[in-house]
C-alpha cells in the first residue's frame, strides 16, 4: 500500500532549503537559517505562507496583524486589500519537524553511550552513527541502499505493504509510492523518482523566477513608456500655459497702451481746446482794457456782456479724467488663465483616464422588468409595461437599474455614457453585494457610487448626505472614471472637459459593475435611452 507523503510534495509548492535537499540537510547547514522565522526569530511553529510568498509562524504573524490597520506582509511589505485566511502550510510544518528530529536522532547500533546519528538507511530502517555507518559505505551490497537524514519516524518513508522505500512519486494520486506498487496498485501510472521530482520542481521554481524577472523589465519598460508619455504631456500642458500667459500678458499691455494713447489724445485736443479759448480770452481781456478808458459806463456793459458771452458751451466742471484699471484687468487675465488652465487639465487627465477604458455590455439578468435593453446590449430605457421575466437574485425588482456584465475587482477601468435629452437619469458604479430588492439607498455605505440628474437640470451626488452640483452647461455625455486599489470614482462631462463630481477615500469590496438607472419613462417625457458610448479601443 502507498503511503502519503509526509510533505505533500505538490508541483510549485516550496518544500526545502535549495541549498539543502530534504534528505541530506543537517541541523547546523543553510536550512536553519530558512526555518527560522523573520518576527520572533525562532525555527516556525505552525508555519503559514502570505499570498506573496513568505513565511512565519501563525500566531506571530496573527497578532501583527491584529496591531495593525492594514494587513502587510513584515518581510517584503506588500499590502493586502483583505486580510488573507491563513492555512498551516503542511509542508513546511513537517520539514520543520524533520528538522527538530534531527538534532535528537541517535544511533540505534551503539549500546553504552550512544552517538548522534548521521543517516538512516530505509532499506535497514536504522540510524547510523558515523562509525556504524562505514559498512554502507564500503560493502557493495550496503552501498546500493538508500539512505537519508536521520528520522525517526522511517515507518513513514517505507511502503507498508511491499516493505520498500518509498523512493518513487506518482503524479496521478499525488502520493509517494515504492517500487512494487508500480506494478501493482499504481500500475500504468504517470510515477517519477523523487530526486527527478525535485529536480523539476527546482527547475519550475528557476522558470518561474525567471519568468518573474521578465515581468518585472516588462513592467519597467511600460512604465518608462508611460513616464515618458507623461512628461510629454505635462510639457504640452505648461507649454500652452505660457504660451496663454505670455498671449494674455501682450493682449494687456496693448490694452494698456491703447487706452493710455486714448487718453493722451483726449488730454492734448482738451489742451488745445483750453489753449484756444485762452487766447480768445487774452483778446477780450485786451479789448476790456481798451474800454476801460471810457466814461459811457452803460456802453461798457453792453460791450462787456458781448465779449463776455462764451463762444464753446462746454461744461468744463464735468469735464473728468478716465484712469486706467489695470489691477481690474489683471485680474480678469489672471482668471481667465485660470480657467484655461483647468480646462487642459481635465482634458488632459480625462485622456489619462481614457486608456482605461472598458468595453461595457448590460447584463439582461439585472435588468428590471419595465427596462428594455437594446440587442447588442448598450442602451436601455424604460417601457410603459413591465415584463414577465422570471425573477432571480441579480434582478432589481423596485429600482428601475441594471448592471454591467463583467465587474471589476481591481485595477482602473473607464466607460461613457450618453445622457442627452434625458430628463432625468442615475449613473456611476455598485458592489456585487448591493441590495436588489425593494426600496434602495443610494450611497457608498450602501454599495453605490453614482450621481443623478432630476428635472431636467438638478443635479446630485449620492454621498451621505446628497451633494447639490453647480454644472456649468448640461452634460450630454457623462464619463465614469473608476481606481480600485486608490478608492477614487470620478464623473466627467466629457463634452466640456469638466469634473463632475469624485468619490474619494472610498474601501471597496468585491467586484464594481458599472450602473444605469434610465428612470421612469414619464408619459414619453423621460422615454430616450441612456447609451453606452462606444470607444475607439486600438487608439
Amino acid at each position: 500500500m502507498a503511503e502519503s507523503l509526509p510533505t505533500s510534495l505538490k508541483r510549485g509548492e516550496r518544500r526545502w532549503s535549495l541549498n539543502t535537499p530534504p534528505f541530506m540537510s543537517s541541523s547546523s547547514g543553510p536550512l536553519t537559517e530558512e526555518l527560522q522565522c523573520s518576527i520572533c526569530l525562532n525555527v516556525f511553529t505552525d508555519p503559514v505562507s502570505t499570498p506573496c510568498g513568505h513565511n512565519f509562524c501563525k500566531t506571530c504573524l496573527n497578532n501583527c496583524w491584529d496591531n495593525s490597520q492594514t494587513c502587510n506582509c513584515p518581510y517584503c511589505k506588500e499590502t493586502f486589500n483583505q486580510r488573507p485566511d491563513l492555512k498551516i502550510n503542511t509542508t513546511l510544518r513537517e520539514i520543520v519537524d524533520h528538522y527538530k528530529e534531527d538534532r535528537h536522532i541517535l544511533c540505534d547500533i551503539c549500546e553504552e553511550r550512544k552517538l548522534k546519528a548521521l543517516k538512516s538507511c530505509l532499506v535497514c530502517q536504522s540510524s547510523y552513527c558515523e562509525t556504524h555507518l562505514q559498512p554502507h559505505l564500503r560493502v557493495a551490497g550496503l552501498k546500493k541502499h538508500k539512505l537519508m537524514k536521520p528520522v525517526s519516524n522511517l515507518e513513514d518513508y517505507i511502503c507498508q505493504k511491499h516493505e520498500k522505500p518509498l523512493e518513487l512519486f506518482c503524479r496521478d494520486d499525488q502520493i509517494r509510492v515504492c517500487s512494487m506498487c508500480t506494478a501493482t496498485d499504481h500500475k500504468n501510472h504517470n510515477t517519477v523518482p523523487l530526486e527527478e521530482l525535485m529536480i523539476q520542481d527546482v527547475q519550475q521554481m528557476i522558470q518561474d523566477r525567471i519568468k518573474k524577472i521578465q515581468d518585472i523589465k516588462h513592467s519597467a519598460e511600460v512604465r518608462e513608456r508611460n513616464t515618458e508619455k507623461e512628461k510629454a504631456t505635462h510639457v504640452e500642458l505648461f507649454t500652452d500655459l505660457i504660451r496663454s500667459i505670455e498671449r494674455c500678458k501682450t493682449e494687456l499691455l496693448e490694452m494698456m497702451e491703447k487706452k493710455k494713447k486714448a487718453v493722451e489724445k483726449q488730454e492734448q485736443e482738451l489742451i488745445e481746446e483750453l489753449e484756444q479759448e485762452i487766447t480768445e480770452l487774452k483778446m477780450r481781456n485786451t479789448e476790456l482794457e481798451q474800454l476801460s478808458h471810457t466814461e459811457d459806463h452803460l456802453h461798457i456793459l453792453q460791450i462787456y456782456s458781448s465779449l463776455c458771452i462764451p463762444t464753446n458751451t462746454r461744461n468744463w466742471p464735468e469735464i473728468s479724467m478716465k484712469t486706467h484699471r489695470s489691477l481690474e484687468n489683471l485680474r480678469k487675465a489672471l482668471t481667465q488663465i485660470q480657467e484655461t488652465l483647468h480646462e487642459k487639465l481635465t482634458q488632459t487627465e480625462l485622456t489619462w483616464m481614457q486608456q482605461y477604458a472598458v468595453d461595457v455590455t448590460l447584463d439582461p439578468d439585472t435588468a428590471h422588468p419595465n427596462l428594455i435593453l437594446s440587442d447588442d446590449g448598450k442602451q436601455v430605457r424604460h417601457g410603459d409595461t413591465e415584463r414577465k421575466l422570471l425573477d432571480n437574485p441579480k434582478r432589481f425588482n423596485t429600482c428601475p437599474a441594471v448592471l454591467g456584465k463583467e465587474g471589476f475587482s481591481s485595477g482602473r477601468f473607464y466607460f461613457e455614457v450618453q445622457v442627452k435629452e434625458k430628463t432625468a437619469w442615475d449613473l456611476g458604479v455598485a458592489t456585487e453585494y448591493i441590495k436588489r430588492k425593494g426600496a434602495i439607498t443610494l450611497d457608498p455605505s450602501n454599495g453605490y457610487w453614482a450621481v443623478w440628474l432630476r428635472n431636467r437640470n438638478e443635479y446630485k451626488a449620492h454621498s451621505a448626505p446628497k451633494v447639490s452640483l453647480s454644472l456649468r452647461v448640461k452634460p450630454q455625455r457623462v464619463g465614469v472614471f473608476v481606481d480600485y486599489e486608490e478608492g477614487l470614482v470620478s464623473f466627467y462631462d466629457v463634452e466640456s472637459s469638466s469634473h463632475i463630481y469624485s468619490f474619494t477615500g472610498q474601501s471597496f469590496t468585491g467586484k464594481l459593475y458599472p450602473y444605469l438607472n434610465p428612470t421612469l419613462n414619464r408619459g414619453g417625457n423621460n422615454s430616450v435611452p441612456l447609451i453606452i458610448t462606444p470607444f475607439n479601443f486600438n487608439k
